[in-house]
């Protein structure tokens, strides 16, 4: 039995008119538009036209997958428009998924930071600890948006390390022999 439009444009639940059942849905804003889509609201020469629908024209893109949706596809979530095949992967979840574009590579910065500081050497003092920090506080975090494995946070930690240890070992070299005499 067809529930009731009225009741469905006015809040999330529509009780059927036959048993009494009450009914949670959620529908596609295009269903209460006044008139229906025509033909001549197609994609012209050169417009973008539906994923779903060639012979629409595109009124906004999907803000999860990019594809370009008419009026009829596009439903609006979170302030986002989606299209539907993204609404279908995202349904039940709490959340409105967000793409990854750009991640902070922290084991290319621990792997580069104590080498390329020995090309001026006094810089050592304060990027060896640098390194060595950073690969403390983010060697847990997710490397990259690509299989990456923890190789240069291992090389750059023992370079650093090394480079602390030279240090320590200096300042107590020259505090002994200043000492001495």
């Amino acid at each position: 039995m067809p529930l009731p439009k009225w009741e469905l444009a006015r809040s999330h639940e529509a009780v059927c008119t036959q048993c009494g059942s009450r009914n949670t849905v959620s529908v596609f804003p295009a269903a209460f538009q006044q008139h229906a889509p025509t033909l001549a609201e197609g994609a012209a020469e050169g417009e973008a036209a539906c994923f779903d629908h060639p012979n629409k024209k595109a009124v906004a893109a999907c803000s999860q997958c990019g594809r370009f949706v008419c009026q009829l596809c596009a439903v609006e979530f979170g302030g986002d428009v989606w299209c539907p095949s993204c609404v279908t992967a995202g349904a039940g979840k709490a959340k409105a998924a967000t793409t990854e574009s750009a991640r902070t590579l922290y084991d290319s910065i621990v792997f580069t930071l104590p080498l390329f500081s020995l090309l001026l050497w006094p810089l050592t003092i304060v990027a060896a600890p640098a390194a060595l920090a950073l690969t403390v506080l983010r060697w847990k975090q997710p490397l990259s948006l690509v299989r990456r494995f923890r190789w240069r946070f291992l090389a750059g930690g023992v370079a650093a390390f090394v480079e602390t240890g030279l240090w320590c070992w200096a300042l107590v070299y020259l505090l002994t022999r200043a000492g001495h005499k």
